[in-house]
């Protein structure tokens, strides 16, 4: 799989990484997740995200693929109590939650802390960033980020404070693409794309899941958006969308999360052919600037 390097972190990322919220939402047994993990692992893929709130996530990954340890990028988050008892976004909260994160994923380190949709009026504040930074002068993490979107993400981006911003881009999702994305670019910062296929949103399979609300959202925007490659097969549909996230400017890496330890390598397999051809990618940006409304932003 392609590598690229995640901005100023010099780290070597594969364009292709793993999202575990659904494993900690979802009952997935520790057998599935060493499978999952450890196949994804044998075929390239070297970035795994996380947060100290997606369940038991972080303790099935530790248990799953501590011992590898040198062959993966672990990215967790921070920035929600869930079990400690200190209030959200406290510089002692962050502490203990790194601190906790490094217990349950089994590491004398982390590769990046980021916060986990902080707002924009606490980041101002400066006191939970000089937590994170702290932290990273111990040695705890490599490096610190900003998973977010909207205003605050473009705030982050500018302080010029963390090293990566993972940020929500897809077929629809474009907002930050000639915003806090173009800026992380020209400051060198690395970008991890989240939701990167808008949670296949069109597929009968999102419609029909227990969970069908959460993807209404992007069902909603690509309607009014009407790509005629989503009326594609399911295969070519979403390799279209994936390759588009990957084609944009100044994106490293593309977080798509799965329980199916087949869905993987199938995922992988959609980006052989690369990014998209630039006429294509503009078909789609020039769909995108002609009906996205202003309030089109990444959801949290």
């Amino acid at each position: 799989m392609e590598l690229r390097t995640l901005g100023k972190t010099g780290i070597k990322v594969s364009a292709l990484g793993l999202g575990t919220s659904e494993i900690g939402y979802e009952k997935v047994t520790q057998r599935q997740i060493n499978e999952l993990i450890n196949a994804a692992l044998d075929a390239g893929l070297n970035v795994i995200d996380t947060a100290a709130c997606y369940g038991d996530s972080e303790e099935m990954i530790g248990r799953a693929v501590s011992h590898r340890r040198a062959d993966y990028c672990i990215l967790t988050k921070c920035g929600h109590a869930a079990g400690i008892r200190h209030a959200d976004w406290s510089p002692e909260l962050i502490a203990k939650s790194i601190d906790r994160s490094l217990k349950r994923l089994r590491t004398d380190h982390l590769d990046i802390v980021q916060f986990h949709s902080c707002p924009e009026q606490v980041l101002r504040r400066g006191e939970v960033v000089e937590a994170l930074q702290r932290a990273r002068e111990q040695g705890k993490t490599r490096f610190i980020g900003y998973s977010g979107d909207g205003d605050a993400a473009r705030w982050a981006v500018q302080a010029e404070v963390f090293d990566t911003l993972q940020i929500s881009v897809s077929i629809a999702d474009q907002e930050p693409i000639e915003g806090a994305i173009a800026e992380a670019h020209a400051r060198n910062i690395g970008v991890i794309a989240k939701r990167p296929i808008a949670n296949a949103a069109w597929l009968a399979a999102a419609q029909d899941s227990e969970i069908a609300w959460y993807f209404r959202t992007y069902r909603e925007r690509l309607e009014k958006l009407g790509y005629g490659f989503l009326y594609e097969d399911a295969k070519t549909s979403v390799a279209t969308a994936l390759r588009f996230t990957l084609s944009v400017p100044g994106v490293h890496t593309a977080i798509v999360g799965t329980t199916k330890p087949r869905r993987w390598s199938q995922n992988a397999a959609l980006l052989t052919a690369g990014k998209l051809k630039p006429t294509q990618y503009e078909a789609i940006r020039a769909r995108w600037n002609a009906a996205a409304d202003a309030s089109w932003i990444g959801q949290r």
